[in-house]
């Protein structure tokens, strides 16, 4: 079996490995704006690699080529995403990850989103666990326990029974189509300096509010308003991503992104936090626009608000509201390969530097899409092929 860069032609088969182990599969107009990823222009990086059985990919791993700004000057970093590899090619994932790790051309290769069983095996190819004190850290604030709870009681029951979880279907889901007039409604009980944003133009104050970010000097990924408007037109989302702003003094001074996420059939929806950043002029505006993100949660049907991706500088920044949070992980999910010197560049991720915004799992589109689930994979299986 050989390792080779995935072809368009393998789609078909990376969609197969994703729903073995209960992960999205990408519509063909999903795989087609994925790899249309502008950062990736002009670059000579793969979309990532499959390993190769001589009939077709039987693994793989994907990757993402995300541009940085450090004042003037571009740099571009690689996360990998969406490792899978069988049970049955047991040992593979290190022929991916070392060929996602010997990639040139970019000051880091990292991943903010592994898992506990592949966590060591990042670490065997020069991969470390990074930023040191918070790189084990997710944080998540409930809305719903009864909902978690629920969906705990689902997954137990699946674990020792795979094959109820046809009969159950899609659990706890609402309508997509009915989230945006609730929406609209919820604006009136944000916080008096946050609101919806709906402009992402080029001369708008979200692309002021860029070229502050951008002047504060420290090593920031590419939000400019055409990158943003690029990330938030994914064709298989099937609710819109929520963008706040935080203002003072008519200026925009915090920006949050969120998705919903519904990890599996079984499982409530999740509002993640994509993006969370503010000037440094500003620091208590994360604070107000994660209790904005709070307030509206549940009027998107989401259990829980969670951010999976913290700096320290960011955990510092809110304050209070990490006493109030449930700390989930605590393996170690981000691990980060440096260039020489760049581990001192003001980096401070977040989930949108990672894999999160196009790996979530969208909410189905209609009722009906329980019908078609076809049967579940045993639960060890699934996981033990995800990396």
């Amino acid at each position: 079996m050989s390792i080779r860069p995935v072809r368009h032609s393998d789609l078909h088969a990376v969609n197969a490995l994703y729903h073995s182990v209960w992960w999205p599969q990408r519509s063909a107009e999903g795989w087609a704006w994925l790899w249309s990823n502008p950062a990736a222009a002009g670059r000579n990086a793969p979309q990532g690699w499959v390993i190769d059985n001589g009939d077709g990919p039987v693994a793989c791993a994907g990757n993402f080529i995300q541009r940085f700004w450090q004042g003037d000057e571009a740099l571009y970093g690689a996360t990998g995403y969406s490792i899978v590899v069988p049970p049955t090619h047991k040992g593979r994932s290190r022929d991916l990850v070392h060929a996602f790790v010997q990639q040139t051309g970019c000051f880091a290769k990292y991943t903010f989103n592994a898992n506990a069983r592949s966590s060591p095996l990042y670490k065997r190819h020069g991969m470390t666990p990074w930023p040191p004190p918070t790189h084990d850290i997710k944080l998540s604030w409930l809305v719903d326990p009864l909902a978690c709870l629920y969906g705990r009681g689902l997954r137990r029951v699946v674990d020792h029974a795979p094959q109820v979880a046809r009969l159950l279907g899609e659990q706890l889901a609402p309508l997509p189509r009915l989230l945006s007039g609730r929406l609209q409604r919820a604006q009136s009980r944000l916080p008096a300096t946050v609101d919806l944003l709906d402009d992402l133009g080029d001369n708008s104050d979200y692309a002021r509010f860029w070229d502050a970010l951008r002047r504060e000097g420290r090593l920031v990924a590419d939000r400019s308003p055409a990158m943003m408007r690029w990330r938030l037109s994914d064709p298989d989302l099937t609710v819109p991503p929520l963008v706040l702003a935080h203002r003072a003094d008519g200026r925009i001074d915090g920006f949050a992104l969120a998705m919903l996420n519904k990890q599996t059939p079984l499982e409530p929806p999740i509002l993640e936090i994509i993006d969370l950043v503010g000037l440094e002029s500003e620091p208590s505006a994360v604070q107000t626009l994660v209790e904005g993100l709070r307030i509206l949660a549940p009027t998107l049907g989401a259990a829980k608000v969670r951010l999976q991706t913290v700096s320290p500088n960011l955990l510092q920044a809110l304050g209070p509201l990490v006493d109030k949070a449930r700390q989930e992980g605590g393996w170690g999910h981000c691990h980060v390969a440096f260039d020489t010197g760049m581990q001192d560049a003001g980096w401070r991720p977040t989930p949108y530097d990672g894999d999160y915004s196009f790996c979530l799992r969208p909410l189905p589109a209609r009722a009906s899409a329980a019908l078609r689930l076809a049967p579940a994979p045993a639960r060890r299986s699934a996981v033990e092929a995800r990396a």
